[in-house]
């Protein structure tokens, strides 16, 4: 008969080898993610909680788990793949990092031109991107604030669109409060329209209220607005606008066809430029005329305005 002792040994030894194997199967069982994964700050069941929330296959066990193997790193991690084992899941939200890429927005560019320079940039696919643009934001236009943002490689193009659209829509909401104390979107976006001008008008931050002047005054008098910056919107952005394409173009941001200011912003804009919209200089001014330095001539009458386009020409 055998020994008590041994028994109990012998019985404890099988209890951890079936946890043992119960644990190595657990780790081996197949988990779908995506390439690149953000993990928020958080405590270990917060983390969890969230990957949960986001359809990941993982329970209070793995919770246990990360506590035995480390903390999980907050930020953007490189996972490498889509299919993955549970066991080396874990692992890589401890131990990856993600490579990260600088992508500038520059204040006066427009959504199709930036869409085409991430997608060239991250190796995306341009047509998904617009689809996602479409999809996520109400605004056809001016919904990105221009800023360098670091985006993983790797990154999908609805985790991409949906990053880019929730922070600057961050930055909206905490700019409008400042300046308004609260934020209302239709009112926001005519600010962001008329900022739109502004960008594409001024050759600095210190002649935006002066531009901005102009704006309004011209609109006050009833008058249209022809500035050629508001036709530089989408594909255009960066294209010369000559006395035939004013004739041709027919769109709303023909503004020596159509009178105000474009109902939808010509480009992504600058704080500045919104600051200026909001708060223009008091100015008497209906014309400015690009000089040979690269600034401004701003006045008030007509003639003096052909006297500063003769000077420029010369």
């Amino acid at each position: 008969m055998k020994d008590k002792k041994l028994i109990i040994t012998e019985w404890i030894f099988e209890i951890v080898l079936i946890i043992i194997l119960s644990l190595m199967y657990y780790l081996n069982q197949p988990l779908n993610t995506s390439k690149v994964l953000h993990i928020p700050k958080g405590s270990i069941n917060e983390i969890i909680t969230q990957l949960r929330e986001e359809n990941y296959n993982v329970c209070k066990l793995d919770s246990l788990l990360l506590r035995l193997l480390g903390s999980p790193q907050s930020g953007w991690i490189d996972i490498a793949q889509t299919k993955i084992t549970k066991g080396d899941f874990l692992y890589k939200l401890i131990s990856a990092k993600a490579a990260l890429q600088d992508i500038t927005l520059i204040p006066g560019e427009t959504t199709y031109i930036f869409l085409n320079q991430l997608a060239n940039d991250l190796n995306l696919d341009r047509e998904k991107l617009q689809q996602q643009y479409n999809l996520l934001s109400s605004q056809e236009e001016g919904a990105l604030v221009p800023n360098t943002y670091k985006m993983p490689l790797g990154i999908t193009e609805e985790e991409l669109m949906k990053l880019l659209l929730e922070s600057s829509s961050t930055q909206m909401k905490e700019f409008s409060i400042k300046l308004f104390g609260s934020y209302n979107e239709k009112k926001w976006f005519r600010y962001v329209a008329i900022a739109s001008v502004i960008q594409k008008e001024s050759a600095n931050v210190e002649e935006m209220p002066l531009v901005s002047s102009v704006i309004y005054n011209r609109i006050n008098k009833g008058m249209k607005l022809q500035m050629d910056g508001t036709l530089n919107y989408g594909k255009f952005s960066h294209t010369k606008v000559t006395s035939a394409r004013i004739k041709e173009d027919d769109s709303l941001f023909n503004t020596y066809k159509n009178a105000d200011v474009p109902s939808i912003p010509v480009c992504n804009v600058s704080f500045d430029a919104i600051k200026a919209a909001v708060f223009p200089a008091k100015t008497n001014y209906l014309y400015f005329m690009k000089s040979k330095s690269g600034t401004h001539d701003f006045t008030c009458n007509y003639s003096t305005h052909l006297g500063n386009i003769q000077r420029a020409t010369k």
